[in-house]
């Protein structure tokens, strides 16, 4: 056996924009001594800035004591050169997410630290398997994907490849417990679990705005409505950056090439406009002053508020528990890794097998089935385990069946 968690002192973190900053943070808050490095001295001072931003909230907020600030400022070591992380137990590697930034990080990194020191990326996007076969020990490099704020969201998925050890998977699930995060464990896959099903969904939203179906406002209300969500779709896409979600979509379109994940036109618009949500100051909304928008009134939009299977918040709810099926069907992930994701990786009050549960297959199943005929979505069948949900009905000769087979 190899390095054992308990014997982890060091970690390095490479890259300290929001993100990196954010992982940092969490390691040094468990107890690890960090060592963050930055490609200059004028990325390293902005490093420095957002963990000392956030740590003086925590301590505003009364989470943290001065002295227990103290103590972590402490285990923060910063540096501008890449060579310091030579004795690190472990690094997570927190850079832009283009392949030739990744391709230069992980050249270096292979070269610097030890033999036996495993080698993290927090890609959201990229191809783990790729990035670790830029290295000698592919055995040793795992995805490690952080939610943003990393201090808050309890969310971390921990992506394997073909090449990577048992071992090793162990080390990084063991280490993703100890600094306080709910893990999972997943293959390589675009998307990974949260991104594969919040982005579509955000992306649907998008094509119902589009499409002029209701206004922004009545989208994301009646999202809040139909599960319990903390804001809607387009509020999100702002949050999230619309940059960001249109980079996931095209990674899932290159993936799978399936309809359901080609980005909707005024998405790509959008990002071309340079309007990517609230890092811009516009996206969807503009900000406070920002007016309501009247009702719309089109045909389409008359037809889909009198159809009364059509409810726009179970329309993107349907959608969202078909992906999550369709994911858990083909063996991906299971039902429990899909709830775990969405719940502590997106804020979700509860996660699509349970919101399943709430509405019944048949229910989700007619959403899904209306919204075909009204060319409201892409799934041209509902998933073959949402299908297999269904209950069982007696067909006139007395054998069970279930509807969508017609008995046996």
């Amino acid at each position: 056996m190899g390095l054992m968690v308990q014997e982890f002192k060091k970690v390095g973190v490479v890259g300290l924009g929001t993100m990196g900053a954010g992982i940092a943070e969490v390691f040094a808050r468990a107890g690890f001594d960090i060592v963050g490095v930055e490609i200059d001295q004028a990325a390293l001072d902005r490093g420095r800035g957002h963990v000392d931003k956030s740590l003086s909230r925590a301590v505003e907020k009364g989470k943290l004591t001065e002295e227990e600030r103290s103590e972590i400022d402490a285990r923060f070591t910063f540096s501008a050169s890449r060579e310091d992380l030579a004795d690190v137990d472990f690094v997570v590697e927190a850079v832009p997410e283009r392949m030739d930034i990744k391709r230069d990080v992980f050249g270096d990194l292979d070269r610097i630290c030890a033999p036996g020191t495993i080698l993290a990326t927090n890609t959201s996007s990229l191809s783990v398997t790729e990035i670790a076969a830029l290295t000698d020990r592919p055995e040793k490099v795992v995805g490690l994907h952080f939610f943003n704020p990393a201090p808050v969201m309890k969310l971390a998925e921990v992506i394997t490849t073909v090449s990577t050890t048992d071992e090793t998977v162990d080390v990084v699930t063991e280490v993703a417990k100890r600094i306080g995060k709910t893990p999972i464990t997943v293959g390589d896959r675009g998307g990974f679990v949260a991104n594969a099903l919040l982005v579509p969904y955000i992306n649907d939203g998008i094509r119902l705005y589009e499409r002029q179906i209701a206004t922004r406002e009545e989208i994301d209300e009646s999202v809040k409505k139909a599960a319990g969500l903390p804001m809607g779709p387009l509020t999100l896409a702002d949050l999230v950056g619309l940059d960001v979600c249109l980079a996931v979509m095209d990674v899932l379109w290159e993936e799978f090439h399936d309809p359901r994940y080609s980005a909707s036109p005024l998405l790509r618009r959008m990002v071309a406009a340079g309007r990517l949500g609230r890092k811009t100051g516009q996206g969807f909304y503009k900000g406070k002053d920002d007016a309501p928008e009247s009702r719309r009134t089109g045909r389409l939009a008359q037809m889909v508020r009198e159809e009364e299977t059509l409810d726009i918040g179970e329309m993107l709810i349907a959608a969202q528990i078909d992906d999550a099926m369709r994911m858990i069907g083909d063996g991906y992930a299971s039902a429990k890794d899909v709830d775990t994701a969405l719940r502590f990786g997106c804020g979700y009050p509860k996660g699509p097998t349970e919101l399943l549960e709430d509405r019944g297959a048949e229910s989700v199943i007619t959403t899904l089935v209306s919204m075909g005929e009204y060319s409201l979505t892409t799934i041209a069948v509902p998933a073959p385990l949402l299908m297999d949900r269904l209950p069982d009905v007696e067909d006139s000769e007395g054998h069970g069946g279930c509807a969508c087979h017609g008995g046996a």
